[in-house]
């Protein structure tokens, strides 16, 4: 049996989440050998910096120094080991749990018994906190504000607490601001006590509101030897604002309730705590065992930086890194990551979450029928329809979890998005769909800017051949679903409507000479002729013919376009315009559209690919070649131990955008890539196709696969394949299909 945990292990990560939107995840840390957590938190998407860190000093009151030995990574704990002055040594483990807590567990050994002091504190800008919320009730507790960059406010209350009760405590007001965790810097130095007496146990606060720094302070006294003695501190970040707490248990919340002493056995800290609901979470998924330690390796991981990013469980919404104006961090919930959750959420073994991520969208619905482009902060620009196919994600979700009661709670609001998208999108009736945001015209606009006009200035909107297809996957969804959601007469509107935008792709999108699917210009009607990765997405559906396939070949598969040594980027090699390391006008871009490649983009043409295979089998053996080579462009420098999901990666040498700040990136889908093609597993309307692709696996086996009311395991074992569905048992040569009837 796979264990996560220990395949996941690495020394040179630190992202930590408990799964429910707050999150340890600096995009650059610059204390990591610190203790506890100085970088910044992440609450939903604003950033409470610092959290705490934690001092050693002797019997004396004198600092000890700590110099880090090791550093060992988990998704459940980042665990740290430390040598110090005195000669003792250290083990730190670090672990986000439920409800905002930021724990820090020691046990510390020496040659001999001697005292040692722990002390957890932290430094706050005074000008954000509440002066009346401060107070000692066994936790160190405060309320302060925090803003996204957008100017948005969070209020936040903090508990700082130790295990067990704190020996002594202090909280003091300081002219200065916010620096470093250096203890020397700290009131607390010159208050402490003689004879170890330890702090004040009292509040020296002045006015915060005038500014300065507000510092607060718990201690823990231990007497460390041979046998080793145990601490815990942990500081709690709840979420005060009404619209984003959620539903918790009853009991005290206190950051002192949650903090287990780590003197009790391994089951009972807050690391084993940490672990066994990692353990849980991982126990969702099917499990996946395969002869490539790539793909093996990287499924895994994909669940990680899935659960990683979780916000509310239960719901589906996803908290996923993105990016805002160049700026990288962790945000809001975006509409095209929730998409992108969609497909992998609905392997899951109940479809609450992936139904969760399309719900929470459609209740944020707009007046006029349009979708925002995030949950937490609606921006003032439109929504990015070019990049989220609501069609596709609520299709995928219903081929594996069928159900008429979600298609009537989806369906009204569904409908109403695709009126308005069909109103104001394409006033002109044309069949084919504008591109107005920013967002949505990065990609052609980029590639081929209107001549005279600047970037940022765009006013002749394009019809994009990605829109168009989104807008036509939706229509067919709606006309499918339609029955089922209680609204038959819809049916024939949505054919139509469909049909007409079919008729628009094939015949105003498409250049014959070419052989290649185009962005439009909604003034003349020209094909605008640049070939982009997002020209491929009518081959993801039924829109192409047979006339259409020899261009799949023509430009995908060519190494001087698109087939390059990490594929796929998000324009041809060929354009004079392309680069691989993102330069445009001779700057780097922090998202350049004009070559680099994209996850997103390699799922999406995957999925083009694979579909196209069903026409041309030839495809099949390149569908597989794709994945592989998507697989190991996110393992850095190909090394196994260290997978990532940049933002975007060199096409040419596979290098990721670290500068970016940013690291499980979660706009793409990979599991679901590796349960639909490796394994084959494919559920439709009419039953379950078992059909993995040729990757050349001498072995791999998919077991725990819940779809459409059925229990599937596949086995691979060279050129054969064994399905076990319930209890009855396929069996048929790799290449061959089983279809398994509703």
């Amino acid at each position: 049996m796979i264990e996560p945990l220990e395949l996941l292990a690495r020394p040179d990560k630190w992202y930590l989440s408990a799964a429910d939107g707050i999150l340890f995840a600096p995009p650059a840390p610059a204390w990591l050998d610190r203790p506890g957590f100085w970088d910044e938190a992440t609450l939903y998407h604003c950033a409470f910096a610092p959290v705490f860190t934690v001092a050693a000093l002797d019997g004396d009151g004198r600092e000890i120094a700590l110099r880090v030995s090791s550093r060992r990574w988990t998704p459940a704990e980042l665990t740290v080991e430390y040598r110090l002055a005195n000669g003792m040594t250290a083990t730190e483990v670090r672990t986000v749990q439920p409800g905002g807590v930021f724990a820090s567990e020691w046990r510390v050994h020496g040659m001999r018994a001697a005292p040692i002091h722990l002390i957890a504190w932290t430094a706050q800008d005074a000008a954000t906190l509440d002066g009346a919320s401060v107070e000692y009730n066994g936790a160190l507790a405060f309320a302060r504000t925090v803003r996204d960059e957008r100017g948005r406010a969070l209020a936040v209350r903090a508990e700082l607490a130790a295990a067990g009760g704190a020996t002594s405590w202090s909280v003091a007001l300081a002219d200065g601001a916010v620096g470093h965790p250096h203890w020397v810097q700290t009131p607390f130095v010159e208050q402490w006590g003689s004879e170890g007496q330890g702090l004040p146990r009292a509040a020296v606060l002045g006015d915060p509101s005038a500014g300065g720094v507000f510092y607060g302070a718990v201690h823990r006294h231990i007497e460390a030897g041979p046998d080793g003695a145990a601490a815990a501190f942990a500081m709690r970040l709840a979420i005060t604002d009404p619209a984003l707490q959620r539903a918790e248990p009853a009991a005290s919340s206190p950051a002192r309730d949650v903090a287990t002493p780590a003197a009790a056995a391994p089951a009972a800290t807050l690391g084993g705590a940490s672990r066994r609901r990692w353990q849980e979470l991982f126990a969702r998924v099917p499990e996946f065992r395969c002869s490539d330690p790539y793909l093996e390796h990287y499924y895994w991981y994909r669940w990680y930086g899935i659960w990683l990013n979780a916000v509310a469980p239960g719901t589906g919404c996803f908290a996923a890194p993105t990016v805002c104006e160049g700026v990288g961090s962790l945000h809001q919930p975006t509409a095209l990551a929730a998409q992108c959750h969609a497909r992998e959420l609905r392997w899951l073994r109940t479809p609450d979450y992936a139904r969760g991520v399309l719900t929470t969208f459609l209740a944020a619905q707009r007046r006029d029928g349009s979708l925002p482009a995030s949950v937490l902060v609606d921006g003032a620009e439109p929504p990015g329809i070019g990049h989220v196919n609501w069609g596709d994600a609520l299709h995928a979700v219903d081929v594996v979890w069928p159900d008429d009661e979600f298609l009537r709670r989806v369906y009204v609001p569904l409908a109403r998005y695709a009126r308005w998208l069909l109103a104001a999108r394409d006033r002109e009736g044309t069949g084919l769909i504008d591109l107005v945001s920013r967002a949505e015209v990065s990609q052609p606009y980029v590639a081929a800017p209107p001549e005279g006009e600047r970037e940022g200035t765009h006013r002749r909107p394009l019809k994009g051949v990605e829109a168009t297809v989104h807008a036509y996957t939706l229509m067919r969804t709606l006309a499918r679903i339609a029955p089922r959601a209680g609204a038959a007469a819809d049916a024939a509107e949505w054919s139509a409507r469909a049909d007409r935008i079919a008729e628009a792709v094939r015949t105003r999108m498409w250049d014959d000479t070419a052989e290649m699917f185009f962005d439009v210009d909604a003034g003349t009607g020209a094909l605008t002729g640049v070939k982009s990765a997002a020209c491929f997405a009518p081959y993801a559906t039924d829109l192409v013919r047979a006339e259409h396939l020899p261009g799949l070949e023509r430009h995908l598969l060519d190494p001087d376009e698109f087939w390059t040594p990490f594929p796929v980027p998000s324009m041809a090699r060929d354009d004079p315009r392309f680069s691989a390391t993102g330069i445009w006008k001779g700057k780097r871009e922090g998202r350049p559209w004009n070559g680099r490649t994209w996850p997103l983009t390699n799922s999406q043409v995957v999925e083009a690919l694979a579909r196209s295979a069903a026409h041309e089998p030839r495809f099949r053996e390149r569908t597989a070649q794709l994945v592989h080579r998507f697989v190991r462009m996110m393992f850095e420098d190909g090394d196994l131990a260290r997978p990532s999901c940049y933002e975007h990666y060199n096409p040419l040498t596979g290098q990721g955008s670290a500068y970016r700040g940013i690291d499980d990136h979660q706009q793409s889908w990979v599991a679901d890539l590796i349960i639909a093609h490796v394994m084959g597993v494919r559920p439709h309307a009419e039953g379950i196709t078992i059909d993995p692709f040729p990757f050349g696996l001498e072995r791999a086996e998919l077991t725990g696969v819940e779809a459409r009311g059925r229990r599937v395991d596949v086995f691979i074992d060279a050129g054969h394949v064994t399905a076990r569905v319930d209890d009855a048992i396929y069996e048929c040569a790799l290449g061959e299909a089983i279809d398994v009837p509703a």
